[in-house]
């Protein structure tokens, strides 16, 4: 029989269903927890089997809502009396514009109002009432840096450790390093705008030279979330469970005599997990089984808030399921304010503040915040000065701007850093990216000088940089 076209043809004729072929991965995942690592004779073979750690971690899993296009941090986390004071009065430092075409230098002070909020007394912009309700729980930091100038090359810095292309992605480096707690489920989800995918699209989720065993699975933003997962019709599951039960036993075939074919093994993964997820995917994805006071408090109930807040419950389920990664990307430059900052910042923000905010109330309530690291913000902030005067609009500005954290083994209510008295720099307690990474990576339980991947002639890192560090001020 050609086996090639065996694969195939029950590859076309069983479509995806509930499987017994989670017995070996099961087993293989048993064995990796209860025996230590030996020394690897054999050719080198990746799966999501859990790994040992250094060190006994803080979180074991991520949530990160990256807010693609850069939200203004003057307007949103970091209040500059002087900025106010002096606004539309020239700036006279030196500043770096992305487009120079458009380009003032006319102050603009923020025309929104700062209150502390919490307990901590965390100042924060109206814009962002429902963060202000768990400010007792979040880490803010208003020193981020990573002095590239535009969004690609920003996104990559935090999403990937480098500001080149073709680099694993953050989620693929935490499930490549901790493996899976779930074999019904994929170790690193990423949940999509129905706006459109993000600035460099894929690549936000891509394994880079990782097996691409690690990278995302994307899901849909509407239903359903992920396609094929009904079984076809009128097949029996004994029938059906014999079908893969042969493809199985095809499959191992072909692997053994293809070793370093990586990319097959992923492949083959991929299809018994898909088998797998045929019920675990859908109950995870189907919100009608939470409760009416879960649904308003991601804020369901409401046209504005309902599908973003959709996803952060999404997350949520995924993480008490035992994902290890969930992404959840804004649209196209969505936060990208270079005009009509007066009414498109305040959208964004109407639209995503319930969702973000309840998804940590919700683990908290839980008890999964503190096993968790949550993450909010883009790739960049925006300047102190107007751009467009005709339709004022903020310019790109990565050498300052905030972000905020929960869980995991962060501190709550508490303010890290600063920029100037304009919010242009980043000049106390500066976090630049790849100090992010790291203070991640150590969160996580992973060793950075270990935490590696090797290729030809190169040992590839997620946080390459000499002088990364781990934040310790950051930690509780």
């Amino acid at each position: 029989m050609n086996l090639n076209h065996g694969r195939r043809h029950f590859l076309l004729q069983s479509g995806a269903g509930l499987s017994g072929l989670a017995l070996a991965w099961l087993a293989a995942r048993d064995q990796a927890r209860a025996e230590p690592p030996k020394p690897n004779l054999q050719p080198t073979q990746y799966d999501l089997t859990p790994k040992p750690v250094v060190k006994a971690p803080r979180a074991n899993a991520v949530i990160s809502m990256f807010m693609q296009g850069g939200p203004s941090h003057l307007d949103l986390f970091d209040p500059k009396p002087e900025l106010t004071r002096r606004h539309l009065q020239s700036f006279t430092g030196d500043i770096k514009y992305d487009n120079a075409a458009e380009a003032s230098a006319k102050l603009f002070g923020c025309p929104w109002k700062f209150a502390p909020r919490g307990q901590c007394g965390m100042e924060l912009s109206e814009l962002i009432p429902a963060l202000g309700e768990v400010a007792d729980d979040i880490c803010l930091v208003r020193s981020m840096h990573t002095g590239v100038s535009n969004h690609g090359q920003s996104i990559n810095a935090l999403n990937t450790g480098g500001i080149g292309p073709g680099r694993a992605s953050l989620g693929s480096w935490v499930t490549y390093a901790l493996g899976a707690e779930c074999d019904n489920l994929p170790a690193f989800v990423v949940l999509t705008d129905p706006r459109g995918l993000p600035v460099l699209g894929v690549d936000n989720w891509n394994s880079g030279w990782l097996p691409s065993l690690y990278q995302g699975t994307v899901a849909r933003p509407q239903e359903p979330r992920l396609l094929n997962l009904d079984p076809p019709s009128g097949r029996s599951r004994a029938v059906q469970a014999k079908f893969y039960q042969y493809l199985q036993e095809l499959n191992q075939q072909h692997i053994a005599e293809r070793p370093e074919e990586h990319d097959l093994r992923a492949r083959v993964q991929s299809y018994e997990l898909a088998a797998r997820m045929q019920v675990a995917a859908k109950e995870a994805f189907d919100l009608s089984s939470e409760s009416a006071a879960t649904h308003a408090m991601y804020g369901l109930d409401n046209p504005a808030t309902r599908e973003y807040g959709s996803r952060c419950l999404v997350a949520r389920r995924l993480i008490e399921r035992g994902v290890r990664f969930v992404q959840i990307h804004t649209g196209n430059q969505s936060w990208d304010h270079h005009g009509n900052i007066l009414k498109l910042l305040p959208n964004m923000c109407a639209g995503t503040d319930r969702g973000a905010a309840a998804l940590v109330t919700d683990l908290k309530n839980r008890g999964l915040l503190d096993s968790t690291i949550v993450h909010w913000g883009g790739e960049m902030g925006r300047l102190p000065v107007i751009q467009n005067e005709k339709n004022i609009g903020r310019d790109h500005n990565t050498y300052g701007f905030s972000m905020w954290l929960a869980g995991g083994g962060f501190k709550s209510g508490y303010v890290h850093g600063a920029t100037d008295e304009l919010g242009h720099k980043a000049v106390e307690n500066v976090v630049n990216h790849y100090d992010y990474h790291a203070t991640l990576a150590h969160l996580l339980g992973l060793d950075l000088d270990r935490f590696s991947f090797t290729r030809p002639n190169k040992a590839e890192k997620l946080v390459e940089a000499a002088d990364a560090r781990v934040i310790h001020d950051l930690l509780a």
